[in-house]
């Protein structure tokens, strides 16, 4: 059965109204079927350019094969790629009006290659199957004015680091998340706020320079992992906030600056 992913004509107009809600759900690279091919959906907004094309380590990172179809009023190229599957690099070639070559990141992709590497990774966030139910029961129709809360700040990447000499200590999402939960319930916190998630090429900025807002940061794992830990918390009883920086995009050629 085919699950066809596409940019229609509603999608556009919301879009270019800045009202659609859910357009993560088209833009990045998505798994879809068509014609009985898997592969890969791909969409960016680049209203401005003259040509985009996908190019990745699914095909060499070959300039002109993989062209991209612009739509015709929303500036939204897109293109599906039968075969390519989860785990590719890739990234958008920019032909702008100038004639001038422009090699981006995806601001919609939902896992990042491990700095100091720039590209994007496909992958599948169906995977995960959440089991926190409970949380959300437990949780609605609650007045939170009304509630205990007691939030606790931490920044995954220096709260605990190993010593055993591996590259930069870092704890992963699964070990991170067996160690903050039983912290958090010895400490009694109701909340966990975590700092600086969003993809970011330096660590020494927390996280708060941001290249990519949809992709949680592979210091310390795939998506899934991040998903893991969220889950895990709320099995937990403790809620999650995360730190959104919209100001604090890195601008540089290879990311979000000149879309």
């Amino acid at each position: 059965m085919d699950h066809k992913v596409f940019i229609s004509e509603d999608d556009e107009y919301l879009f270019g109204q800045g009202t659609h809600y859910e357009i993560y759900k088209k833009l990045g690279a998505h798994c879809a079927t068509e014609n009985g091919k898997k592969g890969m959906f791909f969409a960016v907004w680049a209203p401005n350019a003259a040509q985009v094309a996908v190019i990745g380590s699914f095909n060499g990172w070959n300039e002109t094969q993989y062209l991209m179809k612009k739509s015709k009023s929303a500036g939204i190229y897109t293109l599906f790629i039968p075969g390519v599957g989860t785990g590719e690099l890739y990234k958008y070639l920019i032909t702008t009006a100038e004639g001038n070559k422009l090699y981006k990141a995806d601001p919609y992709a939902n896992y990042a290659e491990v700095r100091p590497g720039s590209a994007s990774r496909t992958t599948d966030l169906t995977k995960f199957k959440w089991s926190d139910a409970k949380w959300y029961e437990n949780t609605a129709g609650k007045d939170i004015n009304r509630q205990p809360v007691a939030i606790y700040e931490c920044h995954i990447g220096s709260w605990m680091k190993h010593q055993d000499g591996t590259e930069n200590g870092f704890y992963s999402y699964f070990e991170f998340a067996d160690k903050i939960v039983e912290y958090l319930k010895e400490m009694q916190y109701t909340h966990i706020e975590l700092m600086g998630i969003a993809e970011h090429p330096f660590d020494g900025s927390w996280g708060y320079q941001v290249t990519g807002y949809y992709a949680p940061t592979s210091r310390y794992g795939e998506p899934t992992d991040f998903m893991y830990l969220v889950n895990k918390l709320h099995q937990n009883g403790i809620g999650v906030i995360l730190d959104w920086v919209p100001a604090h995009f890195a601008n540089r050629c290879t990311w979000i600056g000149m879309f």
